[in-house]
């Protein structure tokens, strides 16, 4: 079962190695990684897509969480979540129906054609990884894609929950914090 794990660790170097080094050492396989600073400079968030049943993943997020980099380890799966990703994916274009067909789907799709050369369109696009597949796949069908990049899942929760550190000096009374 794919699983959506999201760290919010200390943005340290090697904090990440470390933290993909439990995933290798244990034969755990990445599907994709996503990591950058949060609005506090000093941390950094990695959303991190692999796949495993419920026993695996509670063993994966409990070795992540024991690492001393590691300020919180949420399997975003678990709740409902917000998941999105971006992929750049370069078509030919050499004829008119061609690049008709091509903006046709994006439009579809509701993607953006980013830049525009004699030869290929250059389109942006960002979903779910269902969705993406998908316009891939519809893309090859009717233009030949020369390239493509994808980011990679980042993801937040749903409502009140949260991925943050605990900070008391923010707190006053009565207020309950929700994570």
């Amino acid at each position: 079962m794919k699983r959506i794990i999201s760290v919010l660790m200390e943005n340290a170097p090697g904090a990440l190695s470390r933290i993909v080094g439990v995933f290798s050492q244990r034969g755990y396989n990445v599907d994709s990684l996503c990591v950058a600073p949060t609005d506090d400079a000093s941390l950094s968030r990695l959303t991190i897509i692999t796949h495993g049943d419920d026993k695996v993943i509670e063993q994966i997020t409990k070795q992540v969480n024991k690492l001393i980099d590691v300020l919180k380890v949420v399997d975003l799966t678990e709740g409902t979540h917000i998941e999105r990703e971006l992929m750049l994916i370069k078509v030919a274009t050499r004829t008119e129906s061609v690049r008709a067909e091509v903006k046709r789907n994006s439009d579809i799709f509701r993607a953006r054609i980013v830049d525009v050369n004699v030869n290929n369109y250059t389109i942006e696009i960002t979903g779910t990884t269902d969705k993406l597949d998908a316009f891939a796949t519809t893309m090859g069908q009717c233009a030949e894609i020369i390239e493509s990049s994808r980011t990679g899942v980042c993801g937040l929760a749903r409502g009140d929950r949260a991925l943050r550190p605990v900070s008391y000096t923010h707190l006053t009374l009565p207020t309950i914090l929700l994570v």
